[in-house]
């Protein structure tokens, strides 16, 4: 299937599930499709699946959670044997003042449908969820992307333009998003647009949106310079820099707190899926509050997970994972706290004690996006790795969003988000990485330390791990929703340490480099690179079509991981799981008709329209 094709059906997809348009408060989300995807997107549907040229930038800075070259590098051989369905319809202004429409809830399960044993609805449609003897459950998921998914990607009003200057264009690009960022704030934290003329614009180092409230636009991310904007990364100085970094830059994955305000958590065991927890004191918090809830890496957590399940080589050591989450305070009543998004690890007292305090954002950067537009690196081709190895990161950064971008030839990470939440990447094509296909190279859409991330109906192509979490145990609540895959190298998978809470909902597989390859992996990886071990705990996979590829799916020790309906072969035995741990809940495979069709548009809609 062409790749023009591939986002037409992307469409038909969406549309096939209910909208959510007409099932939340207004001003929620908007029901406007754009347009011009197909159009942008047509010119990439090569038939040798290579783009029309190379364009490159780089970065050196891929984050302390990134691997070294080649410390995955088994993968070459061993990995073988959204929803926000708002688009950029919604205006940033303006919608509070229109009536909200009644919430209606969630749909009634058609009759031909069936549920999960584990996850099902009841007489109201709202989703019952059932816990195994350890406590383990299916979380919810639907905090995930801009703003939890409650408002629509917003549309700026343009407030500078430029065009190309035939030259070199990276200092022209900086000074127009720092004359935007000098401009004040309006109420809802925003500046303007940036809009960006058709045109090839080159770029010989690193563009840094880092100020809040500030957008930068194209005018389509095809390849037809007269119509399209096109940033052509070039050269490779710094060696394997990034090309665009939105956000302040910094990856320091929520360490900065506000002092004075640690609290212990005194609940004895707060359960995966849980919204609130006690604190020694309460005081120190109030209602609105984004804070840190921190489970530190004990000697006695460590045992309990067979210190990673590493098979004896290199056991994860004390105080190098702990489990963070990142979260705002709804409401507080005495000492119970409660947050927005559940805890996606049990967190049990008698293993470790854990704490909150309150974060430090004097440097996060909020309200940023960048839209319709192309970044494309040039190379030399085939396993060239001198030029720009991230097309776009976001780094530092909160309520944030990416839209019709096209990312190609890039060496590491297509769209990488480091110390990032809530953020919506959205209709993204990351495509064709150029570099040796080993350990180290090519996700083309990675997690990298980020929580509440909403990637969805996007297509990745040519890479190894295509949609993956590369950024261990500070990385949670990531879904990757309706997005197709093509040509996978590698797996989609939590990628090593102990990666929570990821959804693989409606994802489909194409292409595969070659058939019967592991191609999702919820599992633990052993001593493969850097002792890997669980790469993945309390995740889904939910109506994933494997295609001509495997499915691994195994249960940690104190966790689990399921695969829900979808189609193909699921397993977690060994073979063909590469290490030998039991297998994870199993259920419905190549079985039509699961209710809900897509689990975190079900949970987005049951959060907004709660049961009375």
């Amino acid at each position: 299937m062409s790749l023009f094709a591939m986002v037409d059906d992307l469409r038909l997809r969406r549309l096939a599930i209910p909208a959510l348009a007409a099932l939340l408060p207004l001003g929620c989300y908007g029901g406007a499709e754009g347009g011009d995807e197909a159009d942008a997107v047509g010119e990439e549907s090569g038939e040798d699946g290579s783009s029309e040229d190379a364009g490159t930038s780089g970065s050196d800075s891929a984050g302390p959670d990134t691997e070294s070259e080649g410390e995955d590098s088994e993968d070459s051989s061993s990995d073988d044997g959204g929803t926000g369905t708002g688009t950029d319809a919604g205006e940033s202004e303006g919608s509070d003042t229109d009536e909200p429409q009644p919430c209606t809830g969630p749909s009634a399960a058609p009759a031909d449908s069936w549920s999960s044993a584990i996850v099902y609805p009841d007489a109201d449609g709202y989703l019952v969820y059932e816990s195994d003897a350890e406590g383990n459950r299916v979380p919810d998921f639907s905090a995930a992307g801009y703003h939890r998914g409650e408002l629509e990607l917003p549309t700026l009003p343009v407030v500078l333009e430029l065009g190309p200057s035939g030259a070199d264009d990276t200092e022209a690009i900086q000074a127009a998003i720092d004359t935007v960022a000098a401009m004040p704030l309006d109420g809802d934290g925003h500046r303007g647009a940036i809009l960006l003329a058709p045109g090839e614009y080159t770029i010989s180092g690193t563009v840094n949106l880092d100020a809040s409230g500030v957008v930068l636009r194209g005018s389509g991310r095809g390849e037809d310079p007269d119509e399209d904007t096109i940033l052509r990364a070039v050269g490779d100085t710094p060696h394997q820099r990034d090309v665009l970094v939105v956000g302040s830059g910094n990856h320091d994955r929520w360490t900065p707190e506000i002092e004075g305000t640690r609290s212990d958590v005194t609940t004895e065991l707060v359960a995966v899926g849980d919204f609130e927890l006690e604190v020694a004191e309460p005081e120190h918090f109030a209602v609105g509050d984004h804070v840190v809830l921190v489970h530190p890496c004990t000697d006695a957590w460590l045992a309990a997970i067979d210190y990673g399940g590493t098979e004896d080589e290199d056991p994860w050591a004390e105080d190098s994972h702990p489990l963070v989450f990142v979260r705002e305070i709804m409401a507080i009543d005495g000492a119970t706290l409660r947050f927005d998004a559940p805890v996606f690890n049990a967190l049990d007292r008698g293993l470790s004690q854990s704490y909150v305090y309150v974060a430090d954002r004097s440097e996060l950067v909020t309200e940023v996006g960048v839209e319709s537009l192309r970044i494309d690196v040039e190379t030399a081709g085939g396993e060239d790795e001198d030029h720009a190895w991230n097309a776009l990161v976001l780094r530092g950064v909160e309520d944030a969003w990416v839209e019709e971008v096209a990312v190609l030839h890039f060496g590491l990470g297509g769209v990488q988000i480091e110390t990032g939440a809530r953020i919506t990447v959205a209709d993204v094509l990351a495509l064709d990485p150029v570099a040796q296909v080993t350990g180290g190279r090519m996700y083309n859409f990675n997690a990298s330390g980020a929580q509440q991330v909403l990637v969805r109906d996007c297509v990745a192509r040519g890479g190894r791990h295509h949609y993956v979490s590369n950024g261990t145990s500070w990385t949670s609540g990531i879904v990757f929703l309706r997005s197709t895959s093509i040509g996978a190298n590698a797996s989609s998978e939590g990628h090593r340490r102990w990666s929570m809470g990821l959804l693989y909902d409606n994802i489909v597989e194409q292409e595969p480099a070659e058939d019967g390859k592991i191609l999702l992996g919820l599992y633990s990886r052993g001593n493969y690179g850097t002792s890997h071990g669980w790469s993945a705990a309390h995740s889904v996979a939910w109506n994933y079509d494997l295609g001509a590829g495997l499915g691994i799916i195994q249960k940690p020790p104190t966790a689990q991981n399921y695969a829900i309906g979808g189609a193909g072969s699921f397993a977690g035995e060994k073979p063909p799981a590469p290490f030998d741990q039991p297998e994870g809940y199993i259920e419905g495979s190549d079985t039509p008709g699961l209710f809900p069709e897509s689990l975190y548009e079900h949970q987005l809609v049951e959060r907004l329209c709660p049961a009375e």
